[in-house]
This record gives C-alpha cells, structure tokens and sequence, in this order.
C-alpha cells in the first residue's frame, strides 16, 4: 500500500483516480489543483508517489516535476496525460517523472504503472 498524491485541475479526474486507488488499496494522502500545489503538497506530506496532470492552470505539471524533482530526486511522479500529448509526456520523462498514464483512466493500466514505479 502506498501512500499517494493526486494532482490534476479537473476534480472529476481527481475522483476518478482516488477511487481506482482506494480499490487497489491505496492511500490517497492529499489532492492538488496545480503544480504549485503539488510542490508545496509534496512538501509537506512526502508521498511515496505522486499522479500528476500536464496541463494545469498556475503551474504546469512538467514544471512541478522539475521543481520537486530539484528538491527530492527520490521523488516517484507518474504523469497523466491526454492523447495526443506525446511530445509533452516525453519532456515530462525527461523532466524527472518515471511514467505516464493516459486519459481516461484504465484501472490495469494505473495499478501496473504504479507498481511498477514502486518497485
């Protein structure tokens, strides 16, 4: 069971998330709108892993990345992307995130990915 941050501006996707996780036995430990509030959420809960929208209002969530990345190298961030948002999931990779999930959400595919970046 991990411990995890969900980051996404749409509440419905955040929902949707928290509910695929609680079903695989996860703990969502906090919820964020923006990167800004992924930074600072991380700050403050250090989650074993972090699920984490590209496109969001205030703070990209390829910058957050960067950002907590800079601070916690350590840091396990999955990133959630949109189809076609293949050249954004790439800098997100680059930027530090250790995978990605694409929308909408495929129960198998966000548990795989999530263990397999817990590994």
């Amino acid at each position: 069971m991990a411990r995890i941050l969900i980051v996404d501006d749409a509440k419905f996707m955040r929902l949707t998330l928290s509910n695929i996780l609680h079903k695989a036995n996860h703990e969502v430990v906090g919820e964020g709108e923006n990167g800004q509030d992924a930074v600072k959420l991380y700050r403050e809960l250090k989650p074993d892993l972090v699920t984490m929208d590209i496109t969001m209002p205030v703070m990209s969530g390829i910058d957050a990345v960067k950002e907590i990345k800079k601070e916690f190298p350590d840091a396990k961030i999955i990133m959630c992307s949109a189809m076609g948002q293949q050249k954004m999931v790439v800098e997100a990779i680059e930027a530090g995130a250790k995978d990605f999930i694409v929308k909408p959400f495929d129960e198998l595919r966000v548990a795989e990915a999530i263990n397999r970046v817990l590994r």
